[in-house]
């Protein structure tokens, strides 16, 4: 979770009693004001998920070279110590 989807979920949580207040007492500006902080919620929301997948997705690429990188290395080294003994 990040910034984003923390403040998306914080201007969700408000816009929606905002606009349940507005309901409540019959103030339609007040009902609006509290949906357009809702989509605003929901949008930021949104973009931090996508952030956090797209970063979820680079750390799982990173690992995976590394893995291979690694992997390439131990083949390497088990070559240099096979060609050292004359196997």
């Amino acid at each position: 979770m990040n910034k984003d989807t923390v403040k998306g979920t914080i201007d969700d949580v408000a816009g929606r009693a905002k606009r349940q207040v507005g309901e409540w007492t019959g103030d339609t500006d007040t009902q609006v004001n509290g949906a357009a902080q809702q989509i605003k919620g929901k949008a930021e929301k949104a973009w931090g998920n996508v952030k956090d997948a797209a970063k979820d997705t680079n750390d799982d690429a990173n690992r995976e070279l590394a893995t291979e990188a690694r992997e390439r290395e131990r083949r390497e080294a088990e070559r240099r110590h096979h060609e050292a003994v004359g196997s």
